[in-house]
């Protein structure tokens, strides 16, 4: 069973998701949040396949801003060694504010361009 709240992000998600579109040149990178943790994976939609992902997993001693952060930062250094420069933020439905705001700014921080 799903909340309305829930039903409200997928709506946006799907609007989101009619324009945001990956590729090899500027892959996407979607923030998937959870009560507890956040994941975040770049991802060339033509081929469907992810070439990095992070999360914060074992980052559990830190408040979730810095959560957030740390997994900016290393999603950015992940993104870079691949050789992604570039990519198309897919906020996954979720308020560009937060935790979500606090990776991209990290993300930015760290090199990479969107």
């Amino acid at each position: 069973m799903t909340t309305k709240k829930v039903e409200r992000r997928i709506k946006i998600k799907y609007r989101i998701r009619k324009n945001v579109y990956g590729t090899a040149e500027r892959p996407r990178m979607s923030v998937f949040r959870s009560n507890k943790q956040i994941y975040v994976q770049v991802i060339n939609d033509v081929e469907g396949k992810t070439l990095v992902a992070a999360s914060s997993l074992g980052l559990e001693a830190m408040p979730k801003i810095q959560q957030a952060e740390k997994v900016g930062e290393l999603i950015a250094a992940k993104a870079l060694e691949a050789g992604v420069k570039a990519v198309v933020f897919d906020r996954n439905g979720y308020l560009y504010h937060g935790r979500v705001k606090s990776l991209a700014d990290a993300a930015r921080k760290g090199g990479l361009n969107f």
